[in-house]
């Protein structure tokens, strides 16, 4: 493909050549076949822009992490660069593989009318050797098990028609994982959010975020149902609701990997569209809600800050949340990446980095020896789960238990 004289859609330019990106990165020191954000992303931009033959495959070692963009001191979008080459100048379809990791909404429906008979075949040790053989689909990997009911059939009836006795409602984009494997998170927010004195609305019409779909190279996919996203906001924007989620990756890449990746705008709800945590926090920090605690509840807990929302800069937000439950001695652990990099670490050829990646992270988890992990992030669960056997658990869930909720809702009512 030649593409002379085509110019950047992103800000390579501002790049100092410092190499700090590279400090950063976390792939970096355990795979030498990458070389690295700078040479991928701005240096390589260079070169592209005159042909595009200059593409090299070995971009698709970067996690997308952000990690980068999160040290750089000019500002230089660096994933957005990388991952930008790999959608316009990647010449390799997605392999059946890529494909079923991706479709999360079509493997979660299917999986859930049956979930006990598909948590037990993928854990049979030989159905995983088939799946390292023929899928590349590595046989270490433990996969999340699914829920044998979704969270929106349990809303429906179980929770929609009492939230109609609230006089302000927020909109809850609930994501795939507690749709369809782990409904308790759902569960946990609803309760949290009306014992605060809000009614809990879903949005209209909900897709997986896209997120796996964009780093499979599924963009038509991924533009999909972003679009149909973005409408179901607006709608719940123009109901004048605020759109909240529990997951970092999902907040994330509605907020900034749509306008970034896919060129599909959202100026007009991105600052619309938040974690459930920072909402939470600050109608707390304005003297909106009020919290009350359980005397009995006593946990420690050391707390994992996803890469996604680092870049976000929201953890500040669930780790201010869980310093106020009296009875939770909190451990902020160190910066570092768990790995996984949502369908990155299930392929075989990317098993050993992933693992590799997230072993400090592993270290000091064991170090710490908390009562179990809290993280934002599921994927950051599942791989912190599988490589240190912690429990994690989402912030929103660890205040369902630590709340005394008939003390809160009475603190709450107006």
């Amino acid at each position: 493909m030649n593409v002379q004289g085509s110019i950047s859609e992103n800000n390579f330019e501002q790049c100092i050549k410092c190499t700090i990106c590279t400090v950063y990165c976390p792939v970096v020191p355990v795979n030498p076949l990458y070389p690295g954000p700078k040479q991928a992303g701005p240096d390589g931009e260079r070169l592209r822009l005159k042909k595009g033959f200059y593409f090299d495959d070995t971009l698709k070692y970067c996690l997308n992490c952000k990690r980068c963009e999160v040290a750089c001191p000019s500002g230089v979008r660096i994933g957005d660069i990388i991952q930008l080459a790999r959608i316009r100048y990647g010449r390799k379809s997605p392999k059946i593989r890529d494909m079923m990791l991706a479709s999360t909404d079509l493997m979660g429906t299917a999986a859930t009318i049956v979930a006990p008979v598909v948590n037990g075949v993928l854990a049979v040790k030989p159905v995983k050797t088939v799946m390292d053989c023929v899928l590349k689909i590595d046989h270490r990997r433990t996969f999340p098990k699914y829920s044998s009911g979704t969270f929106e059939n349990w809303f429906k009836k179980n929770a929609c028609k009492i939230q109609d006795r609230y006089g302000r409602f927020v909109s809850y984009f609930h994501g795939c994982y507690a749709n369809y494997n782990y409904p308790q998170l759902g569960k946990d927010f609803v309760a949290v959010m009306n014992a605060i004195g809000y009614g809990v609305r879903l949005l209209d019409k909900e897709k997986c975020c896209g997120v796996a779909m964009i780093s499979n190279g599924m963009i038509k996919s991924a533009k999909k149902n972003a679009e149909k996203n973005l409408s179901s906001i607006r709608k719940a924007v123009g109901e004048d609701m605020r759109v909240l989620s529990t997951s970092s990756t999902c907040t994330f890449t509605i907020r900034d990997e749509y306008p970034h990746l896919l060129k599909i705008e959202n100026g007009d709800v991105r600052d619309s569209m938040e974690l459930a945590t920072r909402f939470i926090y600050e109608q707390v920090d304005k003297g909106n809600v009020r919290l009350a605690f359980r005397k009995d509840y006593k946990a420690s807990v050391a707390y994992h800050t996803p890469c996604h929302m680092e870049k976000l800069g929201w953890s500040v937000f669930s780790i201010e949340l869980l310093k106020m439950i009296p009875g939770v001695k909190l451990t902020v652990l160190d910066s570092n990446c768990c790995g996984i990099a949502g369908t990155y670490g299930f392929k075989k050829e990317n098993y050993e980095t992933s693992q590799a990646i997230g072993k400090p992270l592993f270290d000091q988890i064991r170090n710490v020896n908390p009562d179990f992990v809290a993280c934002d992030c599921e994927t950051c669960k599942w791989q912190i789960e599988m490589s240190t056997g912690y429990t994690v658990k989402n912030p929103v869930s660890i205040l369902a238990e630590a709340l005394d909720m008939e003390a809160t809702i009475a603190l709450n009512k107006k």
